[in-house]
């Protein structure tokens, strides 16, 4: 793709992270023209339908509107703009966040973690009307697509095997609060508390906080038992 076919792409960007949705608006315009940004779902519907962008980065949680974040954006958008794509950009890599955005309507999910040259081309080619994942999505987006239930990698039998022990999981894990699930993940693949201020753009100190309030939600104690306690249910 040329310069000035690129300059011609126009990108929106949602994300409740103020420094995080500068540092991506900082990174893109020398490529991109930006039109718009949003930090929540009923200013991202309305910056959608107003700036009518070709590719919109899209965070998964999104506060507001009806608690649908992402998803709810890429519903309620869609018919105001039809020619708008979608590409998740999120922390998140769980089955059902993947799964609940594809299932709206995005054509790609990658995780912030990705170098901004890949965010540039990955933007190119959803613009181009390319479909683009992150590596190790690539199972989850096959289970969206076929419509098979996402349970974060846990099969038919050992659902069936657990029993009431799955509903158990999913409520431990609902009675996290989206930047819990978000921190916990984060430390149970081995980030220090540091690198995990860092990808959130949040405090030590606030990241001390989420995991102490995390590891008593689920009556653990120690990033070990946490780890473990992830691992089990295929959530990391």
């Amino acid at each position: 793709m040329s310069e000035r076919e690129r300059q011609g792409i126009r990108i929106a960007v949602v994300d409740d992270h103020e420094m995080f949705r500068a540092g991506v608006i900082a990174t893109l315009q020398p490529y991109f023209t930006i039109v718009g940004q949003a930090a929540d779902v009923p200013s991202a519907i309305e910056m959608i339908a107003d700036t009518q962008p070709d590719v919109v980065l899209l965070d998964v949680h999104v506060p507001g509107g009806e608690g649908g974040g992402g998803a709810e954006i890429l519903r309620k958008s869609q018919p105001h703009a039809p020619q708008t794509a979608f590409l998740a950009l999120s922390v998140s890599d769980s089955a059902q966040d993947v799964g609940s955005v594809i299932r709206a309507g995005a054509r790609g999910y990658v995780t912030k973690t990705i170098t901004g040259n890949d965010l540039i081309h990955s933007i190119e080619q959803v613009s181009d009307g390319y479909a683009v994942f992150s590596p190790k999505l690539a199972g989850f987006v096959l289970s969206a697509f076929q419509g098979a239930p996402l349970s974060d990698g846990m099969d038919a039998s050992n659902e069936s095997a657990a029993g009431g022990d799955t509903v158990a999981h999913d409520a431990e894990l609902d009675s996290l609060s989206t930047r819990e699930q978000e921190v916990m993940r984060l430390i149970a693949r081995g980030y220090t508390y540091k690198e995990v201020g860092a990808e959130l753009f949040i405090s030590v100190k606030t990241v001390e906080t989420h995991v102490s309030n995390v590891l008593r939600k689920l009556q653990l104690s120690n990033r070990n038992e946490l780890t473990l306690w992830a691992a089990d249910r295929h959530i990391v």
